[in-house]
């Protein structure tokens, strides 16, 4: 390895430690946890819910909607659901809200690397 390679090597190395308290990047895990904490707590509020009625409730949970479709089965169903329509709304965040900014970033630690 000769000088150069090594002033190169120097010039494009990243301090990750740096990007990740840069403003830009705290920005980003905000807007990231301003979404996942929020949803992971109502969906764990939702799902707790539906064990402790299930547990304590059977009654409630056995009580017939329609034909053979209980209460309890359509809480059931409906974690599926909500699994589904969380990772749906967090596939559009993360396309209208998080993914500019990471890109950015992204690319403004590709250009350092390459020395540019």
């Amino acid at each position: 390895m000769t000088d150069n390679d090594t002033d190169r090597t120097a010039q494009g190395a990243i301090d990750y430690e740096q990007v990740e308290q840069s403003p830009r990047f705290q920005g980003l895990k905000r807007k990231h946890r301003s979404f996942v904490l929020p949803m992971a707590l109502l969906f764990l509020v939702w799902y707790f819910l539906y064990v402790i009625l299930a547990g304590w409730a059977p009654e409630f949970m056995a009580q017939r909607v329609t034909g053979d479709i209980t209460v309890g089965l359509l809480f059931g169903l409906g974690q599926f659901v909500t699994t589904f329509a969380i990772t749906m709304g967090y596939v559009a965040f993360a396309n209208r809200r998080l993914d500019p900014d990471a890109e950015a970033i992204r690319a403004e630690l590709e250009k350092k690397e390459a020395g540019a």
